[in-house]
Parts: C-alpha cells; sequence; structure tokens
C-alpha cells in the first residue's frame, strides 16, 4: 500500500480528502501543522505529500523547506486563491505541485496519484537496462539507471518533477519545447495557464545545473518559442 501525508490545520479538509484518498487503496498520515508532518516523516514511509500553506507552529512553506533538506518525494502544496505569490514560492523551494482551494476533491486524488506514479517509475531502478540510461549534453550527466544527476563531476539534487523535465529536455537534446509541451509531457494532463508552474521549476533547475543561471550554459530559452537544452553557442 502507498503511503500518503495529509497536512492541514482544517480538521474537516483532511478527514475529506481521507475518504477520497483511501477509496483509491492509498493509506493516509494525518497531521495538522508542519511539525506534525515532519514527524511523520521521521518515522513512516511517505510517498506523497499534500500540505497545506497557512498553519500554526509550522506552516507550509517552512515545512516543504525541511522536507527538501533530506527528501525529494512529491509535494503537493494547498493553497487559497489570494496566496499566489506563496504558492509560487512553495513551487520555487521544490514543491511539485499546487492545487488551489476550493478544490474538487477527484482533481486532488488525480494529482496525488499522478505524482505517485511519477514517482514510483523513477524509483524503479531495475526497470533500467545498464549502459543504455545514460543522458549527457557537455558536461552535464544523468544517469537514469542510479537516477543521478551530475555537472561537472559534482552530483546536483533535483525534486522529481525536476528530474523529469531535465531528463525530458537532455533525451531532446537541441530540440526547443512550448511551455505547455514541457507540462503536457511531464504532466501527463492538458496545459492550462501553466506558464508560472513550468518557469518556477525551469529556474530552479537553472540555479542547480549553472554556474550562472542567468547566463546559462545548458538550460536555454528560446524568446517566444520554448526551453531547450544545448550546450552550443
Amino acid at each position: 500500500m502507498q503511503n500518503v501525508l495529509v497536512c492541514d490545520d482544517d480538521k474537516e479538509i483532511v478527514d475529506a480528502i481521507d475518504i477520497y484518498l483511501q477509496q483509491e487503496g492509498l493509506k493516509v498520515f494525518k497531521a495538522y501543522n508542519g511539525q506534525e508532518a515532519l514527524d511523520i516523516l521521521e518515522k513512516e514511509d511517505i510517498q506523497v505529500a499534500v500540505i497545506d500553506l497557512m498553519m500554526p507552529v509550522m506552516d507550509g512553506i517552512q515545512c516543504t523547506m525541511k522536507i527538501r533538506e533530506h527528501s525529494t518525494i512529491p509535494i503537493i502544496i494547498l493553497s487559497a486563491k489570494s496566496e499566489d505569490a506563496d504558492k509560487i514560492l512553495g513551487l520555487n523551494i521544490g514543491a511539485d505541485d499546487y492545487v488551489t482551494k476550493p478544490f474538487n476533491p477527484l482533481e486532488l486524488v488525480a494529482r496525488v496519484k499522478s505524482n505517485l506514479r511519477r514517482y514510483t517509475q523513477l524509483g524503479n531502478v531495475d526497470k533500467a537496462q545498464d549502459g543504455d540510461n545514460v543522458f549527457r549534453a557537455g558536461e552535464l550527466v544523468l544517469d537514469d539507471n542510479a537516477k543521478t544527476v551530475t555537472v561537472d563531476g559534482e552530483e546536483v539534487k533535483l525534486t522529481k518533477i525536476e528530474y523529469n523535465i531535465l531528463l525530458f529536455l537532455v533525451k531532446n537534446k537541441g530540440k526547443v519545447f512550448s511551455i505547455n509541451e514541457i507540462y503536457e509531457n511531464i504532466w501527463n494532463e492538458n496545459a492550462v495557464a501553466v506558464d508560472n508552474t513550468v518557469a518556477v521549476h525551469i529556474r530552479h533547475i537553472r540555479e542547480k545545473i549553472e554556474i550562472d543561471p542567468k547566463d546559462p550554459k545548458y538550460l536555454k530559452v528560446v524568446w517566444g518559442v520554448g526551453y531547450k537544452i544545448d550546450t552550443e553557442g
């Protein structure tokens, strides 16, 4: 059984999410502030975390930052419509996805399952064939067997979404993809108003793999078109 952490200070919301996720065969661990979420993560094998932004004791932003110090599990943030800046901040510090309150429970379930699929697929190293899954762009190397990324021989830590985006672009080195194309290939759903979501992840990847993110060597923008991985020029 796969485990999902749900953290929100509104007990009714947590209980409602619990019911829907249990119907999908998922086990839910409940927390009502960021510190409780961290305590659960220390004890349990959690595959996905759903975390509200506004909570007492420790809010969702602080909690996400703490999780990212030692874990790359997918994090879905819950954000009220009035909290767009916090939502973008959450993505920028390592969250993988977000759902805006008030939300359709079925949409949240779909996003949890989608993140679980990606996390499980990336973690299934046994499916990879030795020697067939190392991708290079200059000194940027992705070993899809070990699920590692190195730049100039130094390993960098990416979240699952960041890894997926980078792997997709490196596999298609030199080809330009629009924001919508990137989103649809990585999230496996139609792209609707996703510019900020993709741009935040691209910026975060650059901060990790580039010496100078403002003058990138690898992950480049083609203005008005999209992004590509290219070591030329």
